[in-house]
């Protein structure tokens, strides 16, 4: 397989969308990986298998009706394996192995017959376990890659803190051309309200040289400045902490014309159409009880050029 991804907008032509299939028990608190999921686990709403699998599978539909092929990981019993976006990204014509929670660490084994269709010489897998990131804190603009990071002193002890400086400074490494930029994000296991999870949590590129971007997510107001000047405030679509909070800023890109978004997301769906977007409204609320969406539960593979 040739892989091609140099941003998040172009032609999609193969994707790795996750699986809600045997999920497993719903988690206990300790369990939990995110603030989100905690409350949802507290007030007894946390979303059931079968509606997760429902809303996937309407995902893959769009896929399917824009031609796009489909990949899903191997069902593993009792795993949670929809956010395939946390376990591995693509640049350019590489497939790099994220270095994720130990506690996930089998979920990359359900794609390893995609993998096995990659060049050896095309994979690369960080050299120390102390480098840490997640293709959610990668977001790709063609000469640029955007890496959400944090700097906090608790960062070890942060279980929303997936991407350190070390995995900006690996990635920096196997792309010494681009200009990587590393953005510190706002963190918290008590409110999802206030927590970044991932740099696409709180930002991402849409169509032509458009931006979502929500300002609260970011610890530096310095990193919030450097997108508002990079696309422009006239080009950027500001999101309220209550819309972060249901991931607004985490829909995907099928092309730079056609976006697949939540259909609750009404003033944010609106604002695309009105940039001449082609919008494919799918429910996905269920899924996003887990502090994850649209991009979260996808992996790219190849896009147009």
């Amino acid at each position: 397989m040739k892989l091609n991804i140099k941003n998040e907008i172009s032609r999609l032509r193969a994707v790795v969308l996750g699986t809600a299939r045997s999920v497993g028990p719903i988690p206990t608190i300790e369990e939990a990986y995110d603030p989100k999921s905690i409350e949802h686990i507290k007030a007894g709403t946390y979303p059931k298998e079968k509606d997760m699998i429902a809303e996937m599978e309407i995902v893959a539909s769009v896929f399917e009706k824009y031609d796009v092929k489909v990949f899903r990981p191997e069902v593993i019993k009792d795993c949670n394996q929809i956010f395939t976006r946390d376990i591995g990204l693509v640049i350019e014509d590489k497939f790099i192995k994220s270095n994720i929670l130990p506690d996930r660490e089998k979920e990359i084994e359900a794609i390893q017959y995609i993998i096995d269709e990659i060049h050896p010489d095309n994979i690369r897998v960080a050299p120390s376990d102390n480098i840490h990131f997640e293709g959610g804190d990668i977001i790709l603009h063609n000469d640029h890659i955007f890496i959400g990071t944090y700097t906090g002193d608790d960062y070890s002890d942060c279980i929303v803190a997936r991407t350190n400086l070390k995995g900006v400074e690996y990635i920096k490494s196997l792309y010494p051309d681009k200009k990587v930029k590393a953005f510190d994000l706002n963190k918290s296991m008590k409110d999802p309200r206030d927590n970044a999870l991932h740099l696409d949590c709180c930002f991402q590129p849409v169509g032509k040289n458009k931006a979502i971007i929500h300002k609260e997510g970011f610890r530096n107001p310095l990193d919030y400045q450097y997108l508002v000047d990079y696309f422009g405030t006239e080009n950027l679509f500001h999101i309220s902490k209550e819309e972060m909070y249901h991931m607004n800023s985490n829909i995907f890109s099928i092309a730079e014309d056609i976006v697949i978004s939540e259909k609750n997301f009404h003033r944010l769906n609106n604002w695309l159409r009105s940039m001449d977007m082609i919008v494919e409204e799918v429910p996905y609320a269920e899924i996003a009880k887990q502090e994850g969406l649209l991009r979260c539960s996808t992996m790219p593979l190849i896009r147009d050029y």
